[in-house]
């Protein structure tokens, strides 16, 4: 379908195992990572899962304060964190050793593992993906921003049930993408659209 087919940079995403036959950079999708946390945290009483969702709240807070002070990352920092987050790791190991893994049913396949486990091997297997954010002040620490820009395109299938023609959806995405850019760059968005109305649409400094 041509979807991200030039794309280089970081895609920020969910895991979801198709993604990863794009030919760029991964990172996963940190609120989605807490959002399981604390499933894990409330159901199954799991202090690692607790503990990791406050260790990725303080990451965040670190880098955004970076980002709005315009500093660079201290690397010290940085540092004690990723320390941080290993221990917590391990505290994780010892709350689910592979032998409380549930016992396998029938001859074939893996033992099957608890949900805590699984979840906890995601952080080990991607350890990488997930701290992506914290070393490089590009990525951001989920993809919400991707899910709020397809919102007024599935809000408008979702009233008009479709459109009418191929060019009046592209000249809506074409909008609806001029518009976010404004956005996401402090641009006035107003100004913009009255700009781009008379054949000069503001360009990005």
């Amino acid at each position: 379908m041509e979807i991200l087919p030039e794309f280089k940079g970081t895609a920020v995403h969910d895991g979801w195992k198709p993604y990863n036959v794009y030919d760029c950079d991964h990172a996963l999708c940190n609120a989605h990572l807490q959002r399981e946390l604390t499933g894990i945290e409330e159901n199954y009483k799991q202090q690692w899962a607790k503990e990791m969702n406050e260790l990725l709240t303080e990451m965040k807070k670190y880098t955004d304060e970076c980002k709005e002070q315009v500093k660079e990352l201290d690397f010290e920092q940085i540092k004690a964190l990723e320390e941080k987050f290993d221990a917590v790791i391990m505290k994780g190991i010892e709350e689910n050793p592979h032998s409380l893994n549930l016992q396998k049913q029938g001859k074939r396949g893996k033992n099957p593992k608890t949900k805590a486990r699984n979840l906890l091997d995601r952080f080990i297997e991607h350890r990488e993906k997930v701290l992506k954010f914290l070393i490089d002040l590009k990525v951001p620490f989920e993809n919400n921003q991707a899910e709020r820009d397809i919102r007024m395109m599935k809000l408008q299938q979702k009233i008009s049930g479709t459109f009418r023609t191929t060019l009046g959806a592209q000249a809506f995405y074409r909008m609806r993408a001029y518009i976010s850019t404004l956005r996401k760059n402090s641009l006035p968005v107003l100004e913009g659209i009255i700009a781009a109305l008379k054949g000069a649409p503001l360009t990005i400094p």
